[in-house]
């Protein structure tokens, strides 16, 4: 459309000059052929919120002014709190008397003295069970040294009682006398030569002694197991007595406690619910102390302030109707609320804050349109206070019921701006035409240009060297609301003839042809 304006500024020039002017042509160009439906709306912050106070009041503060940008968390305004910080300190003072009230039935002496006590035996019973473990250790460790000295005295015995046996089977007897044939003849005797010393048949009565000695090893060793044993088997059983007394201490520690605390514990729940009533009043009483200053809850900019200080403004009422899939107003659609004290407006808010980064078109689409209108199809925003700006969007929502506009059903869609600009403000009027269908990247004409000649798709190209215009068919692809799509017969850039029809010879004159 731009286009067209164009040429047809470029032929009025030439005829206020007088000479011929040469046909107005557009070229074939690759974009998008689309096809929209348009409503009209009013552009909304994507984030508003209607403040007040929970409680109404005499204001003492107003700490901002309208157009202020404010973070989250500042103090935006403040009412008088003195009767508010008196309660709070009547309920403080509660909880103080029912926490002390709760301490004294909870710090009884007999009941510390049986803990005491029972702690006591406790650790009794530990450093007992302790004691007999380390004496059964010390006496296991004493009855396997003895039974150990037992198996080697044994043994001694045993080897010592092979020596005598082997050196008493290896000592020889002494040998007999003898007489000669020549000693008898000269009538005398003679004895044999005594024999050298045996070391087996020496060795004997040594062997008996050290026989003797290793049977009383054994002996003893025999003894020290005996009572090694004895030992263990008394120490064992008097350990586990004492054991069981330490226990029986215990048992009777927890006893005492158990008899010291019987008649505390309704006491101690009615005194614990007591405090627990006081903490809730604290905090109630807090609450309120705190609602006195209205906080700003996220960033934004202040649109809006109904109330001066001195004035009395109610507590904050109403509820706001939303947009379709979003949190934003429904542009002219009233809040359900009565109005403040102090002249509140606004649903009851005290202050209206906005982000104006970002906006979004909450517009009503007639039910025909609204069937063809689906989220995420993309729209082309203008605004009628900013000629010239058109502002990429999509959709976000559609309205599943409709609302009687005017006595017509209309069905609300919700329409995001993919971006800001500092010309937009809220409640300006703005146009959205939806891409309801678009075919990207083709080669395209612009509609004005097309007509129907027997049948066939046509548009008139330049003849040549100013000759007559040329009919040229072309098969026709998508046709959108200002182009068509061409599939075939004309190619990128080729010349179009456009229609002089569409030439006014004047602002506000009749079309010329």
């Amino acid at each position: 459309m731009a286009r067209l304006a164009i040429l047809a500024g470029a032929v009025l020039l030439t005829a206020c000059s007088g000479d011929a002017a040469p046909p107005p042509v557009v070229r074939v160009d690759r974009g998008t052929v689309a096809t929209t439906v348009t409503a009209s709306g009013s552009l909304v912050a994507i984030t508003e919120q209607n403040l007040g106070f929970a409680e109404g009041g005499r204001l003492a503060e107003v700490l901002v002014s309208v157009g202020d940008r404010v973070q989250t968390g500042d103090v935006l305004a403040r009412l008088e709190d003195f009767a508010l910080e008196q309660a709070l300190e009547r309920a403080r003072a509660q909880l103080d008397q029912a926490r002390a009230n709760l301490a004294k039935i909870e710090n009884g002496n007999s009941v510390e003295a049986a803990q005491a006590s029972l702690d006591q035996a406790r650790e009794i019973l530990g450093a007992t069970q302790d004691q007999v473990d380390a004496t059964n250790a010390a006496n296991d460790v004493a009855t396997e040294r003895a039974r150990v000295q037992l198996d080697f005295d044994r043994d001694q015995l045993d080897r010592a009682q092979d020596r005598l046996a082997a050196d008493e089977a290896g000592c020889s007897s002494p040998p007999p006398t003898t007489t000669s044939s020549s000693g008898l003849l000269a009538g005398t005797e003679q004895t044999a030569p005594t024999p050298a010393p045996d070391p087996e048949c020496e060795a004997i009565a040594a062997d008996e002694t050290a026989v003797q000695q290793a049977r009383g090893a054994v002996i003893a060793s025999e003894t020290a197991l005996r009572t090694a044993e004895q030992r263990e088997h008394v120490d064992e059983a008097s350990g586990r007595l004492s054991v069981e007394n330490a226990r029986n201490s215990v048992v009777s520690a927890q006893n005492q406690l158990d008899q010291a605390g019987s008649d505390r514990p309704a006491d101690t729940g009615a005194q614990e619910a007591a405090v627990r009533d006081a903490e809730a009043g604290v905090a109630l009483a807090q609450r309120d102390l705190d609602d006195t200053a209205l906080r700003a809850p996220t960033a934004g900019v202040v649109s809006q302030i109904n109330g001066a200080v001195g004035e009395f403004v109610g507590p904050a009422s109403g509820t706001t109707s939303l947009a379709p899939g979003s949190s934003a107003r429904l542009p002219g659609v009233t809040d359900s609320s009565s109005t403040g004290a102090g002249g509140a407006t606004a649903g009851g808010a005290f202050l209206v804050l906005n982000d104006v980064e970002s906006f979004q078109l909450v517009v009503p689409f007639e039910e025909s349109d609204a069937a063809r209108v689906q989220p995420g199809q993309a729209v082309d925003v203008t605004v009628d206070a900013v000629p010239g700006l058109t502002v990429p969007a999509s959709v976000l929502a559609v309205a599943p019921t409709g609302a009687d506009v005017s006595g017509i059903v209309n069905y609300y869609a919700t329409v995001v701006l993919d971006r800001g600009d500092p010309q937009l403000r809220d409640g300006q009027t703005a146009d959205a035409a939806v891409r309801v269908e678009a075919v990207e990247d083709v080669l395209r004409v612009p509609s004005s240009t097309v007509r129907t000649d027997e049948g066939r798709r046509v548009v008139s190209i330049p003849g040549v060297d100013g000759g007559e215009p040329v009919t040229v068919p072309f098969t026709p692809g998508a046709v959108g609301d200002e182009f068509t799509e061409v599939r075939s017969g004309l190619r990128e850039g080729q010349e179009v003839l456009v229609p002089q029809a569409q030439v006014a010879s004047a602002p506000g004159g009749p079309p010329r042809n």
